[in-house]
């Protein structure tokens, strides 16, 4: 009886000769099954390779020593002739060999079994990626859908299930499934079908809510440490697996990093995996929208907005990529147009913060100063940011309001955001005045471009009816060219105001003195030495515009020297003018 066993086991036929009863070790792969099966083959009886047995029988084989050596045709060139001609040649019998290797680790691993399951699923999801395209011309998969849209993890689930090939990958174990991720890239298989893959991934286990219900359910301990525990090890390998940074905003939504982010603050991930997906946050940053940006839950926040893990990171990551920006512009490039986009959606987002009635003015200018004011291109989102601020933070004194608006720049807000600014109460008289000199500027340019185009017009008439000949003169003689800010006049005239300001300080101050003593009359004249009597309507009209509230004789003082002020700006203008058509 002993006879077949010698016969084809090399393990058995150096143990039987110096003893005759063998205790198999506790290591033994796949334990009494795969014995059973391997006595079955041993003895001549029938026994049927199968994708659910062969890498077991494959390990069994090995550790028995049944090879050529022994016997022809044995066990192991048997198990391996089934694993390369029908194993590898299928899909679906592929997924099964390498499920049923998860209990036979390391020794399938050492035998090579992992390893080319996994080649060869990879390489068939190549094939399975390359033959629609060739035949349809078009992707095999797409991310349109989730462009542009809030993360949402059953959206994202649905669009998976689509291609059961990438269905079949997601439900793989990590290691399997990180193992096939590199063996894609090492086999060509392009960055834009093999970061949504990524994605999908991280979508089922570590973003679903679900899953993570289900693993704290299923726990037999303590549910939720362990289902922890596994979500911080798969998110760690999920960031290693990221696209690089000038592959990673064209094959993941930008929406998924920051889902990524929001669930790492929630688990305590290593610092070397949170900086790396930081980075990988930086390098797409200019892709995000305000509203991808981290915003605290009111219901897990306690104090200020402005001390939020979320607030607090989102600051982290914008002080991290301008100053990667600023570092490549000082080697002479000029990243000017992406910085100006995450400083507009940084400014909006700064917006929402504002109206938390708890946030500090300390550090709301702490917000304020994470890009420089410089860096910004417009300034109307910070414009909007501090004016929500002041409404909603009604306490504050002149002077923090005024430390405040020194961060707006007039030569930096759009037409309609100057005519607001006119209107707000809630700005100092400097912004105002500044704001209503730029609305002047705005207007005088567009009624000489409204009377350049009716010109142009008149001159396009005449060429047609003949009337105008190649020596006649120009409609444009004598016009004078396009006028525009330069920033000497806009300091001059900044200057100018600051000094008005003053001026109207101490005036204010001077008038508190005075009606402090009483004086009991007085006669107030006008700027031209007239009495002022007669110039109530003026003077009313300028309180509409600045709201200096009620026309006392030091306010009627303040407004007469604006309207100096404004009759300089008008002069400047015609003076200007006038310089330009000699």
């Amino acid at each position: 009886m002993q006879a077949p066993l010698i016969s084809k086991c090399g393990y058995f036929n150096k143990a039987l000769q110096n003893s005759s009863e063998i205790e198999l070790p506790e290591y033994f792969p796949g334990g009494s099954e795969s014995f059973e099966m391997v006595m079955l083959f041993t003895y001549d009886f029938p026994l049927t390779i199968d994708p659910f047995n062969v890498s077991a029988l494959r390990c069994v084989a090995d550790f028995l020593e049944m090879t050529e050596e022994y016997h022809p045709l044995n066990l192991v060139e048997r198990s391996d002739l089934y694993l390369n001609q029908v194993v590898f040649q299928n899909w679906d019998d592929t997924l099964i060999v390498l499920q049923k290797c998860i209990p036979l680790i390391p020794v399938s691993e050492e035998l090579l079994i992992v390893s080319r399951c996994v080649e060869s699923l990879a390489f068939m999801a190549c094939m399975e990626i390359l033959e629609p395209e060739r035949k349809t011309n078009r992707p095999a998969l797409s991310m349109q859908g989730l462009t542009g849209r809030n993360w949402n993890c059953e959206i994202v689930k649905e669009i998976a299930g689509q291609d059961l090939w990438i269905k079949d990958l997601i439900a793989l174990p990590f290691e399997f499934f990180k193992q096939i991720i590199g063996s894609l890239r090492r086999q060509g298989m392009r960055e834009k079908y093999v970061g949504p893959v990524v994605m999908f991934y991280a979508n089922k286990w570590v973003l679903s809510k679900k899953t993570h219900k289900f693993w704290e359910e299923t726990s037999e301990e303590n549910g939720m440490e362990d289902a922890n525990t596994k979500v911080i090890t798969i998110l760690e390998g999920i960031i290693d697996l990221l696209p690089l940074e000038e592959k990673a905003g064209t094959a993941i939504p930008v929406a998924f990093y920051f889902a990524l982010l929001l669930r790492s603050l929630s688990l305590n991930i290593r610092e070397d995996s949170k900086i790396k997906l930081h980075e990988k946050l930086v390098s797409i940053l200019h892709l995000a929208r305000h509203s991808d940006f981290l915003l605290p839950e009111k219901r897990n926040r306690s104090g200020s907005v402005g001390s939020s893990l979320e607030v607090e990171t989102m600051e982290r990551i914008v002080k991290m990529y301008v100053a990667g920006k600023r570092k490549i512009g000082s080697k002479g490039q000029t990243p000017l147009r992406d910085l100006s986009v995450v400083a507009d959606s940084w400014d909006q987002y700064i917006t929402e913060i504002a109206s938390d009635p708890s946030l500090g003015i300390e550090r709301f200018v702490q917000l304020i100063e994470v890009i420089p004011t410089v860096d910004r291109e417009t300034h109307d989102h910070l414009y909007e940011a501090i004016t929500t601020y002041l409404l909603e933070h009604s306490g504050l004194s002149s002077e923090q309001k005024t430390s405040l608006c020194n961060y707006i720049e007039c030569r930096k807000l759009s037409h309609e955001t100057c005519v607001h600014a006119v209107q707000n109460d809630q700005m100092p008289l400097r912004l105002i005045v500044q704001a209503l000199f730029l609305q002047q500027l705005h207007t005088h340019q567009a009624l000489k471009d409204c009377s350049d185009s009716f010109r142009y017009m008149q001159s396009s008439e005449l060429a047609v009816t003949g009337t105008l000949t190649p020596n006649s003169a120009s409609p444009y003689d004598g016009c004078p060219p396009s006028t525009s800010l330069s920033n000497k006049e806009y300091e001059s005239t900044s200057f100018r105001i600051q000094a008005l300001e003053k001026e109207i300080i101490s005036l204010k101050k001077s008038l508190q003195c005075e009606n402090s003593a009483k004086v009991p009359s007085f006669r107030v004249m006008g700027l031209d030495g007239s009495n002022t009597s007669k110039r109530r309507k003026p003077l009313g009209q300028v309180k509409g515009c600045v709201g200096f509230g009620s026309m006392t004789w030091g306010s009627q003082r303040c407004a007469g020297r604006i309207l100096k002020l404004f009759r300089r700006i008008g002069l400047l203008r015609k003076g200007k003018g006038k310089g330009m058509r000699k």
